[in-house]
């Protein structure tokens, strides 16, 4: 039973992003098939293969060893307070944002000095001749396995203004769709398995070209483009001014996560304050709004509520208080549950990216920010559609 609610669910997420395609009639029915086959293969590569399990596997702790690293450096400057064993307890700013100024500062560092850039050139070249798009829009859509929202685009800021609404449709939702690998380090900090993360961001690029594909086909002519040449030094002298800048946007990130964590924590404690006269909480209506989802995810019983109070948190406040709320959880799951609610959990989609990638993008293409803003609605929801694609895709393949 539960595979064919995951069809459902499938054919359900599909059916959302037709219904606010702007374009219907344009829709490439065989590109969202050959994306789909492609996500299916992927989930069977990474889910199911033993050798796609041991390099899943590997690769998590590796990247969970990097992440480590980070900790010696928080330990020297705070002390007892980076230990959440300590008598002073768990401080959230310190033990789990912490890490994402030593992350963004060796994102920058690799960055600089073009891994991240040749990673990126290759894997973007094999998926826009596998989907039949544009160099542009493929290296952005790849780019957000590794880097932010506002980081990728970055890569290709001289063709920014060359791209049709559809290619930058692609550049929102795979920025909306996806996670930076300088924050991921924040999400295991609240006992999101990395593996769990990793599947998710492997099905990032594919996922993002086929939902936004949808939203809003390719009609206009491309400017084509012979040989895209990505910007990886930026304004930075060398290595250690762009380690020193990566480290710098690693502290405004920590700073505005928190101030925006502080806002929205204590605007959802003023709702449900007005809501508890009625006997009811905000979270109680996010489950049941969003507890068709959890529904078609083959979750059973109070389950398919925490779900549908999951998705709620995380498009309202944003995807730290989901993952914290389920990694409070996350031991009393079985692997198939625990895996496919923090797939479906994965991406920065909600209300406050909004301005964000907005703001963001624009000042690398300032022609381009009514462009921007007219679709950054719709691509927040492609974004939130993207991760409960890859959610249902994984449940599926689970049950086999």
């Amino acid at each position: 039973m539960k595979f064919v609610l995951n069809l459902i669910g499938i054919l359900v997420v599909l059916g959302l992003v037709c219904l606010l395609s702007w374009d219907r009639k344009n829709i490439r029915w065989k590109l969202v098939a050959k994306a789909v086959v492609v996500q299916f293969i992927i989930a069977v590569l990474l889910v199911k293969v033993p050798l796609g399990k041991t390099i899943v596997s590997a690769a998590s702790d590796a990247v969970t060893a990097v992440i480590n690293c980070g900790q010696a450096g928080l330990d020297f400057v705070f002390g007892s307070l980076a230990n959440g064993a300590a008598p002073t307890g768990s401080i959230f700013i310190i033990q789990v944002l912490g890490n994402i100024i030593f992350l963004s500062a060796l994102v920058s560092f690799l960055y600089y000095i073009g891994v991240l850039g040749f990673v990126v050139k290759w894997i973007g070249k094999a998926v826009g001749k596998l989907m039949g798009t544009s160099e542009v829009e493929s290296f952005v859509a790849v780019a957000n396995m590794f880097l932010g929202q506002t980081d990728s685009p970055i890569l290709v800021s001289k063709y920014l203004n060359r791209m049709t609404d559809s290619e930058i449709m692609v550049v929102l939702v795979s920025g909306m769709g996806s996670m930076s690998v300088s924050i991921l380090g924040g999400y295991t900090a609240l006992g999101i398995p990395m593996d769990y993360l990793l599947i998710a961001s492997t099905l990032v690029p594919v996922g993002s070209i086929l939902v936004a594909k949808m939203l809003l086909p390719q009609t206009e002519h491309i400017e084509a483009v012979a040989d895209v040449k990505m910007d990886n030094k930026g304004n930075n002298a060398n290595a250690i001014e762009a380690i020193a800048e990566g480290a710098t946007t690693g502290m405004q990130m920590v700073l505005s996560i928190g101030a925006s964590l502080v806002a929205m924590v204590g605007l959802v404690f003023a709702i449900n304050k007005f809501l508890g006269v009625f006997g009811i909480s905000l979270e109680q209506v996010f489950s049941y709004v969003f507890a068709p989802f959890g529904f078609l995810m083959g979750l059973e019983g109070s389950e398919i509520l925490m779900e549908g109070g999951l998705l709620g948190s995380k498009l309202v406040v944003n995807e730290f208080i989901a993952f914290q709320n389920l990694g409070q959880v996350l031991s009393s799951l079985d692997p198939r549950t625990g895996m496919i609610c923090a797939i479906s959990l994965c991406g920065f989609a909600n209300f406050s990216s909004l301005g964000i990638c907005v703001s963001g993008i624009a000042v690398l293409c300032p022609e381009k920010k009514s462009t921007l803003a007219r679709l950054v609605f719709r691509s927040m929801l492609g974004g939130i559609l993207v991760s409960l694609l890859s959610a249902m895709i994984v449940g599926f393949i689970t049950l086999f």
